[in-house]
């Protein structure tokens, strides 16, 4: 296990943020927020995938009277995502929304951002403080330059204006499209301060180069025991971040609360189709959160041997395989009954692990 970074605990809702906390899934809608029903259909999906937080977006008064329907039916905590406009964080916070996304000094002068932070103290909701690289404020730009400390500088700036009103219920991202830039400011943020870090590639890209450039930086300040919680950004249907951001904290085994896949690249021994059989048992069992660990190997060489701490998995042979068990074999089993079998065994575990 790695060593965290330690830093404050903020409870959103049933979720904390920080503090020792599990490392918690976050993703944002990309439906019309005035459309409660498509919204809180997207939300429902998110949190079947193992979505923890959902953030909405809240940019007029017809999103913000959306809200407390969505609050009401959602079954994961709701973030209300505000920009300039303080009377939508109000109205955000009479809906019930459990946390709020704004950076104080773009939401008016002080008397405003001061009847947003006593609504928010007097409901125990956090606020985060969302640093882009690209909307840096344009004396610190000048100044600084486009640089790790430029957005540091940033962050702090916002989070003195929350100190000064006494609230410290705070949460920090500090996001780029370039993956250094990103690292490097989480690692500077980290050495300086005691509040929990939002971690996240912003604009990160489609499906296929977002996930690389997710996973690289992502991976990269979770293996240095920064961040709290998480979000990957992806063009499109935000139910894979859920995949992906689940797969980041199963490699670096900060969660273990989900089904994990092994399976070998494959090789000239490989005697069956074992990209369809991978495939197919993702498809099949992918979603469940339940700590199983799946192997799917093409021969012997990889399996049982290599998978042997794996709870279930099969070890290909000509047009068969074997099926084991924590490294022992249970059968041989026919090629054509190999995506049924492990699922069949996945599910027997699974309904094992719930009833203890």
């Amino acid at each position: 296990m790695w060593l965290r970074h330690q830093t404050r605990q903020v409870s959103v809702k049933d979720v904390q943020i920080g503090g020792g906390a599990p490392v918690s899934i976050q993703s944002m809608t990309n439906t019309k927020t005035e459309d409660v029903s498509a919204t809180v259909a997207q939300v429902q999906a998110l949190a079947q995938a193992g979505c923890d937080i959902v953030r909405v977006a809240v940019p007029h008064e017809q999103a913000a009277q959306g809200l407390r329907d969505i609050v009401r039916d959602s079954p994961i905590p709701v973030v209300a995502d505000i920009h300039f406009d303080y009377r939508l964080a109000l109205a955000a916070l009479e809906a019930g929304v459990h946390k709020l996304r704004i950076n104080p000094g773009n939401i008016g002068a002080r008397d405003r951002v001061e009847a947003v932070v006593a609504k928010a103290a007097e409901r125990g909701v956090p606020i985060r403080i969302g640093v882009n690289s690209g909307s840096l404020p344009k004396d610190i730009l000048e100044q600084m330059g486009r640089t790790p400390a430029a957005m540091v500088e940033s962050a702090w700036r916002h989070i003195r204006i929350l100190e000064e009103l006494d609230f410290h219920n705070i949460v920090v991202s500090l996001k780029a499209s370039s993956v250094p830039l990103t690292i490097q400011a989480y690692r500077l943020m980290a050495a300086q301060g005691p509040y929990p870090l939002h971690v996240g590639v912003t604009e990160a890209g489609t499906a296929e180069s977002g996930t690389v450039k997710s996973a690289v930086g992502i991976g990269a300040i979770l293996a240095e025991g920064i961040g709290d919680t998480l979000r990957v950004s992806l063009t499109g249907d935000p139910v894979q971040e859920i995949t992906l951001a689940r797969q980041i904290l199963q490699s670096l085994e900060l969660r273990r609360n989900f089904v994990e896949i092994i399976s070998c690249p494959t090789c000239g021994r490989c005697q069956i189709d074992l990209a369809q059989v991978a495939d197919a048992v993702q498809a099949r069992i992918g979603h469940l959160a339940v700590p199983i660990k799946v192997a799917v190997m093409g021969c012997a060489v990889n399996g049982p041997g290599e998978a042997q701490e794996a709870d279930v998995g099969i070890a290909g042979g000509k047009g068969a395989a074997l099926l084991f068990r924590r490294g022992s074999v249970v059968r041989k089993v026919p090629e054509k009954e190999l995506v049924e079998t492990l699922v069949a065994e996945v599910e027997q575990i699974a309904a094992a692990k719930a009833g203890n």
